[in-house]
């Protein structure tokens, strides 16, 4: 069933809505995953604040020329149907959630991405992927501010505890 120009304009608003917001776009090669497959991987995204969307590349290559010309020239490249992901509250998690994915299930591609304003290769999302999260960075950096001061008090309480040992071994011997 063709798309009506007012269902067209309503997809390239909606797109433009969506690039307005996002923090990371991610072009995924689809082919051959099946519809199970694919809700799963939905689920997945919208877990973390992400969404992908299957779309015509015309439609998605007019939004994308008002946006970002050369992320526009690299859709041309792709000759297979693709889906666009996009992440709106965080960078790293929809390429986390992408990878490990595609990690169990050989159908799915991660082709290139949209990184703070510039088209990104594939490898580069992947590597954007193995990256911790901003919590796991955020705990690391607390615990090894905090891992001075821990062992600091731990060495007056041994100290305290030396203490009370000898004086409780010399009560004893009385």
């Amino acid at each position: 069933m063709a798309i009506t120009k007012e269902q067209k304009k309503k997809i390239v608003e909606d797109l433009k809505d969506k690039i307005k917001k996002q923090k990371v776009m991610i072009l995924v090669n689809f082919t051959g995953l099946k519809v199970k497959e694919f809700f799963e991987l939905k689920k997945k995204l919208k877990s973390v604040n992400s969404q992908i969307k299957v779309i015509k590349k015309t439609l998605l290559n007019l939004v994308l020329k008002e946006v970002s010309p050369d992320f526009s020239q690299g859709l041309a490249q792709f000759k297979t149907q693709i889906a666009i992901v996009f992440g709106f509250e965080d960078e790293i998690s929809p390429a986390k959630v992408l990878h490990q994915f595609a990690l169990g299930n050989q159908n799915l591609k991660i082709l290139a991405g949209y990184f703070e304003k510039r088209l990104r290769e594939s490898e580069e999302i992947i590597t954007l992927a193995q990256l911790p999260t901003k919590n796991e960075l955020l705990a690391n950096l607390v615990r090894n501010l905090s891992a001075p001061v821990s062992n600091f008090v731990n060495v007056l309480e041994a100290n305290l505890k030396g203490l009370v040992f000898v004086l409780s071994k010399l009560k004893s011997n009385q």
